[in-house]
């Protein structure tokens, strides 16, 4: 068991970033402080490391820049040459026992055998590992070898290791062939030691093969259109020399045309094949030669909607062409597709109970926001339920649907026009697959009839005709309630484009409370810097009675029990225990009595004050022999008015993850978007209404 490992490979190239995505990830899900660290770098201060920079901001890291490394190369090899071997090994050391002291679990990479001898690097890569005492996870770059030769290399590099007294805990045969997975992984684990686990990850078009940024960086192009679109990814070059109707003949998908810069025939033809249903994907053009299309072709392409990259440079066509073969591909920060990609390959690949079991020597009581996002999204993962986003024409539910696609937590019905969704997916350029999720539009729905009689059977003690019926049904709110009422889809998350009542009141109507629930409320899960709390209600009740506040105190602490949270209830007020009166202080002491009465379960105090439930050492004073006081994790507020200035204040103040609000008390999950939503909030909110469905 240990607190740190150390990545390394054989050769450069190999697909560290898979792994280092992957293990930071899964170690994020376990615990609050983690580190990344470089012995030894290939960028400087000026022009930083890609991989530092990467996993630094994908998972927030504390540390600083230079905290995260001991040496450039050009520093290291400086004293190296200088014979000061000793002072290069104590500055990593030191460095690396900083880290350490200051986080849960340190991930260390060794170095990217770059501008050197492969055996001088691999030795030093074992000489490091070996004098920070920790073990290591060993990286094959398997592209282009046979399965002897993966075999013969994982072999000697693993001895290596061991017999210089390194513990390898797992060998990862990266960049494999999908067809041949098992055979490498079967042979692998005959002959390689039972103490070391064994993973395969086969090889991906996507992450191998560059995006437009990557080519524009790495020809220091010039960019003329479509910054936005940089992360479209490139899996073949053509040339476009030949007449257009050839050319069109010769796309295919994501496919980067080079072309000359007074070529405006195929520079337009590209573009507009890029928009058509009838070609592949077009990742992106760039004209060569020094030549800039002329005016009329300029204007022509700022007049179009969606602009794919084009990019200027100076070379000529086929040293541009022979330029662009030759690029690596890599994992930018701002890639978050790749990122996804990677992290899913790991998850799927990698044996992550097995390899927590071997890495992981600690756990940790406090909750991060990134521990929080994992734990729900994993368990949002482990049974896929199937939601229904009524609002399937807003820019931000579809960029959602996308995310939540690509990594496989939910299946997805959008509500709406086929045809408008399909343009707008294109015009976003989103690269999910619509044949993965289901588009229904109620006006043509074949289940339009059904929906309307049942509405009609449910409603009509109340009123309701069934033409009424008919009319309410073509409603996206209704007719996506009623799919979750008639157990066509587990659960509903809308509010993006329509208010919270126009949201709730279909499942106030007929998909009711649970037995023994009289109040629907809500909560906000706060993810703040070192735990998560859950604050209710601050979206739906205004002026709760005490027995509604008891209702609302009640379902809050499920909902904690059903995110991993142990509820410690405070129900607040202007004042803690005995030492103030007034209707509303006495409001709350009755809504405590009722929980108390109600759940004799439930760990509860109030009336008390915030600070006095959430600092410890406010709560001791104040209420010294409470059990709650000082470490509340459910927070009950008086009214709404408090609560909703409340969670906003904190969430604006102290840059906590506002994650809801997720409404409770009902039969099946339909949740409430802010007509102000981020991407982010409408992806949270279906993962949370996602496992809301799993425990109904």
């Amino acid at each position: 068991m240990t607190n740190a490992i150390y990545l390394t490979t054989t050769e450069p190239f190999s697909g560290k970033s898979i792994f280092a995505l992957g293990l930071m990830n899964m170690l994020a899900g376990k615990t609050a402080k983690l580190a990344y660290f470089k012995p030894i770098i290939t960028g400087n201060k000026r022009d930083k490391d890609r991989r530092l920079e990467l996993l630094a901001k994908q998972f927030n890291l504390p540390q600083s820049y230079e905290e995260m490394y001991a040496f450039t190369r050009k520093n290291a090899f400086k004293e190296i040459n200088k014979r000061n071997e000793a002072y290069l090994i104590d500055t990593i050391i030191e460095k690396f026992n900083a880290l350490r002291d200051n986080a849960d679990f340190v991930v260390v990479e060794g170095t990217d055998f770059t501008d050197v001898n492969t055996n001088v690097e691999f030795d030093g890569n074992v000489t490091i590992a070996k004098n920070l005492g920790i073990p290591a996870a060993i990286i094959l770059n398997c592209a282009e070898r046979t399965t002897s030769e993966i075999i013969d290399l994982a072999v000697a590099s693993s001895n290596s290791y061991l017999s210089r007294g390194v513990q390898v805990l797992t060998l990862i045969a990266n960049k494999v062939e999908e067809g041949r997975l098992e055979e490498v992984l079967r042979r692998l684990r005959f002959v390689l030691p039972d103490s070391i686990l064994v993973n395969a990850i086969p090889s991906h078009e996507q992450l191998s093969n560059p995006t437009m940024g990557e080519i524009m960086q790495s020809l220091g192009a010039n960019l003329l259109f479509g910054e936005q679109f940089l992360t479209n990814r490139v899996d073949h070059s053509i040339v476009g020399a030949m007449q257009l109707h050839n050319f069109l003949d010769r796309l295919s998908n994501n496919t980067l045309v080079v072309t000359p810069g007074d070529r405006g025939d195929i520079l337009v033809g590209s573009l507009q094949a890029n928009i058509s249903r009838n070609f592949g994907k077009v990742a992106g053009v760039i004209v060569s030669g020094g030549m800039l299309p002329e005016s009329s072709i300029v204007k022509l392409i700022e007049g179009l909607e969606t602009v794919v990259p084009v990019l200027q440079v100076e070379d000529g066509t086929f040293m541009v062409v022979t330029k662009v073969n030759q690029i690596r591909a890599r994992i930018a920060p701002e890639d978050k597709e790749k990122i996804a990609l990677a992290i899913r390959l790991f998850d799927t690949h990698i044996d992550e109970a097995a390899l927590s079991d071997r890495i992981v020597s600690f756990s940790s009581d406090i909750i991060t926001p990134r521990m929080f996002q994992y734990q729900i999204v994993r368990r949002a993962k482990s049974h896929k339920k199937h939601i229904v986003l009524p609002e399937g024409n807003d820019e931000r539910i579809l960029k959602a649907a996308d995310m939540l696609i690509r990594q496989e937590v939910v299946d997805l019905t959008l509500l709406g026009n086929r045809e408008e969704i399909e343009n707008l997916v294109a015009k976003l350029n989103l690269s999910m697959d619509l044949n993965q999720i289901r588009i229904e539009d109620p006006v043509s729905s074949a289940h339009f009839d059904e929906y309307a009689s049942t509405l009609y059977e449910l409603r009509k003690n109340k009123g309701l005709t069934l033409g009424m019926a008919k009319d309410l049904i073509l409603d996206v709110s209704y007719f996506g309630t009623m799919m979750v009422h008639k157990g066509h889809a587990d659960g509903m998350v809308s509010g993006a484009v329509h208010t919270t009542q126009h949201t709730i009141r279909p499942a106030l109507q007929f998909v009711k409370t649970k037995p023994g629930v009289n109040t629907v409320s809500s909560v906000f899960f706060m993810c703040l810097p070192n735990r998560v709390s859950v604050f209710g209600d601050c979206a739906v009740v205004p002026n709760p009675s005490s027995e509604q506040l008891a209702d609302i105190a009640i379902s809050s602490a499920e909902s904690a029990l059903m995110f991993g949270i142990e509820p410690k209830i405070a129900m607040l007020s202007y004042s803690s225990g005995s030492s103030g009166a007034g209707e509303e202080v006495e409001k709350v002491r009755k809504a405590t009595e009722l929980v108390k009465e109600r759940r004799p379960d439930l760990k509860i105090e109030g009336p008390i004050q915030y600070d006095a439930a959430v600092d410890p050492i406010v709560g001791m004073q104040k209420l010294p022999h409470s059990e709650v006081a000082g470490q509340a994790s459910v927070l009950i507020f008086p009214d709404l008015n408090t609560g909703n200035n409340t969670y906003k204040a904190v969430q604006r103040e102290t840059g906590a993850i506002a994650i809801g609000p997720m409404l409770q008390g009902l039969n099946k999950p339909v949740n409430d978007l802010s007509r102000g939503c981020t991407v982010i909030d409408v992806f949270n909110t279906v993962v949370i209404t996602a496992i809301q469905s799993q425990e109904n």
